[in-house]
């Protein structure tokens, strides 16, 4: 029973690793589109991973902080933008049951908080409304659309295969 419990601590880890290094390799090879009052994160659509294992929370949390550091963020954004992924983490978590619904916490996370961070943190002159409409529209691109491809390909995943990966169903 320990060594079971070792064993699914360490998958979590590494899951969770793995997803925070993806996420801050995804911004990095994309810095032009991952910032700014119009933006499409395409890291974020990691974020629908959550739907099939919690380790994504806490990756997709890292991998955020890590890369709002690493592409010199100011820490409003630091702070705000890795809470703003967190809390779509979360939500995306207690969708589980339906993966479908994966996006949704993200985008409405991230189109709420973020256009604040802009606007009093980098000091943009646009209005809060036409910053929710920007990085709302990023966010569906990047969540809605890239997220449910990659809900749909887990998902085509054998089940034996989703299951040595130890990610739910």
């Amino acid at each position: 029973m320990i060594e079971r419990k070792k064993t699914l601590s360490v998958i979590f880890i590494a899951q969770a690793a793995i997803i925070a290094a993806l996420y801050v390799v995804m911004v990095m090879v994309l810095p032009m589109i991952s910032s700014g009052p119009i933006q499409a994160r395409i890291a974020e659509a990691l974020t629908v991973l959550a739907a099939f294992t919690p380790a994504a929370i806490p990756g997709l949390t890292i991998g955020c902080l890590l890369a709002n550091i690493l592409t010199g963020g100011v820490i409003v954004d630091v702070i705000c933008g890795t809470a703003a992924t967190l809390i779509g983490a979360i939500g995306t978590w207690l969708l589980r049951k339906n993966k479908y619904l994966a996006p949704i916490p993200p985008i409405l996370a991230n189109a709420i908080i973020i256009p604040w961070v802009i606007k009093y943190a980098y000091g943009d002159g646009w209005p809060i409304w036409l910053l929710m409409i920007t990085v709302g529209v990023g966010e569906i691109i990047s969540c809605g659309v890239l997220g449910l491809l990659l809900v749909f390909a887990v998902k085509k995943l054998p089940f034996s295969v989703r299951e040595k990966m130890h990610l739910n169903n």
